[in-house]
Order: structure tokens, then sequence, then C-alpha cells
């Protein structure tokens, strides 16, 4: 782990971690606002991304939806990486009392983390639009559910992502959850995350605690508010791999 940010780190008992896209590029996940991002890619849907994952186009175009869907949203062969291991290291240490993800891929709690609030959702769950019925991930994947390419629940409806769409309102509850985690939190970690999505960005305001700390590859509206910013990769930055006990002995105090 960079050496300031351990310092820091070592001097809180109420962490909380705010991320983005970023944080699952290390996995292998493309996020979207990079050179390399989703929004950048050559595309050969034609429509630009942002229209396809719109809950308008998912009701007008649910093949092309689920077909965009399943090609660019779901890695199923995804790991967690180091960001994610030390996460749940420190939340297991009893420093990190949350985290606040923008992801919807599901690898914190791979890794680890138990109080993670996922506002913009997740691919992991999924409910039935007619009766409400949930299903899983694998689910939907399995073609032999789906009719050309629409995931059918038993009673005939379409088995919607608990993703939120463009268009769509954020969880309320989930929601809430953040914004007082962050509020109550004494030092706020911002990680992979280019703080340019709304209303997502916005948590931030309501941190009151002593120290922000930024770690994204790229320069972000918020660099100028925080204690310490960080151009380089999360996974090397906050790596805490082999170092299990780092934190043991403060934790226990």
């Amino acid at each position: 782990m960079d050496e300031r940010l351990k310092k820091l780190v070592e001097d809180s008992d109420n962490i909380v971690f705010f991320g983005g896209a970023g944080v699952s590029t290390e996995s292998g996940i493309p996020d979207f606002r990079s050179e390399k991002g989703l929004y950048h890619a050559k595309q050969t849907y034609g429509y630009p991304p942002e229209t396809m994952l719109s809950h308008t186009f998912y009701v007008n175009h649910t093949e092309m939806f689920f077909k965009y869907y399943k090609e660019n949203l779901i890695h199923t062969e995804a790991e967690p990486n180091a960001a994610h291991r030390a996460l749940a290291k420190l939340e297991k240490a009893g420093k990190l009392k949350g985290i606040v993800t923008q992801n919807i891929d599901g690898l914190h709690q791979k890794a680890g983390s138990q109080k993670v609030y996922e506002v913009h959702g997740t691919i992991m769950t999924n409910h039935c639009e007619k009766c409400g019925k949930p299903y899983g991930l694998d689910y939907v994947v399995d073609e032999k559910n789906c009719r050309n390419g629409v995931p059918k629940c038993s009673c005939g409806g379409t088995v919607k992502p608990d993703v939120v769409l463009y268009e769509e309102m954020l969880p309320e509850d989930t929601v809430a959850k953040a914004v007082k985690a962050i509020s109550e939190a004494d030092l706020l970690i911002i990680g992979g995350t280019s703080l340019n999505v709304y209303p997502a960005a916005g948590f931030i305001n309501y941190f009151h605690g002593r120290n922000i700390v930024l770690i994204n590859m790229a320069e972000t509206p918020f660099d100028s508010r925080a204690d310490l910013v960080i151009h380089e990769p999360i996974g090397k930055v906050m790596n805490l791999d082999g170092q299990e006990d780092i934190f043991k002995e403060k934790a226990g105090r």
C-alpha cells in the first residue's frame, strides 16, 4: 500500500470507499469513459452505448438490449483484483465501514466484502417484471431460458437485470445507506471514478470527515478538494497482498 495512504488508514477508524469502473479494469472489465472504454470502442450495434443502456431502449428494443448487455456488461470470468482484496481486508480489520460502488459486477462481494452499497444495481440478481420472481445471473446467461436472447420467467414474463439503466431512479434505500455511511466517515477513499456521473458523484458532498484520498489514473473535477491525490493504478496503490495482519493491532484497540 502507498505509504501516504497507509498512514491515513492507520489514523482512521471509520473509512468509507467510494469507487467506480476503474476499480475493476485490473480484473479485465472495461470501464466506460477512458480511451479504451466501452463508450469509445468501435461499436457494431448501430446505437451508442448510452442509448442502448436506457430504459426506453430496453422497452422498445429488448432483444438488442440483451445482446449488448450480455456481450459487454457480463464478465463471469472476472476475478477480484488487489484493490478488491485490500478493501475486504480493511473491512475485516474493522477499519472500513462500507463500500459505495457504481459498479454492477459483484466483485467486491466475491472478494469477501460484506457492507457494499451498489448504487447502480448489480448483474448478480434479476427479477421477473410480471410476477416478481427472483433469478440469479446463471439463469439469465443460459440461452435455454431465453427467447431470442431475452430471458423469460416460468410465467412468461421478461426477466430484467437489477441494474439501474439511464432514465431510471437509483435505489432509494441503497442511496440512503450510502449517504449515511459517507457522512459518518472520518476518511473517504475515492477510487477508479471520473466523478462525472451524477447523482452518484454528488454523494461525496456529504462527507464531513478529516481526509479525502482520490486515486484515479486521470484527473477529476474533485482533485483540488482531496488531501491526497494519486494518479496510479488503484490495485498498485492499495495492494495489501501478503500483509494479512498489517492493521490487526490498531483494529483491536
